[in-house]
């Protein structure tokens, strides 16, 4: 009977002492092709997109394209707002690529993205 109490709070401790320590603003990731632990920082901006003219073709394009780049975890564009908000890893991209690169969808003739600060 000791020896399972003991186990038992081992184990518990083992458990809080690894989910106390998740740092959710920079965590460590293994690339599967290295296999070298590299450290990831995701931060999130907010853009100002002109010459959108409809949702499905352009927001959902826009959108698709962007969530498809490397660096960049998330990506949602609001049609109704002209607003696109994406989290990157900033160790991969930054805000400045991510307005180029939208600027640049569709041969750099359709939209123009202009970072919005807080």
């Amino acid at each position: 009977m000791n020896t399972k109490s003991f186990f038992l709070t081992l184990m518990f401790s083992s458990f809080l002492l690894w989910s106390c320590s998740v740092d959710h603003k920079k965590s460590e990731h293994i690339n599967l092709k290295s296999g070298i632990p590299q450290m990831t920082n995701i931060q999130t901006a907010s853009f100002a997109i002109s010459g959108m003219t409809c949702e499905i073709g352009c927001a959902k394009t826009i959108q698709s394209k962007l969530s498809k780049r490397e660096g960049i975890t998330n990506a949602t564009v609001i049609f109704s707002d002209s607003i696109a908000t994406v989290s990157f890893d900033s160790n991969k991209t930054s805000a400045q690529d991510i307005s180029s690169f939208i600027t640049g969808i569709a041969g750099g003739d359709a939209y123009t993205a202009t970072e919005l600060k807080n």
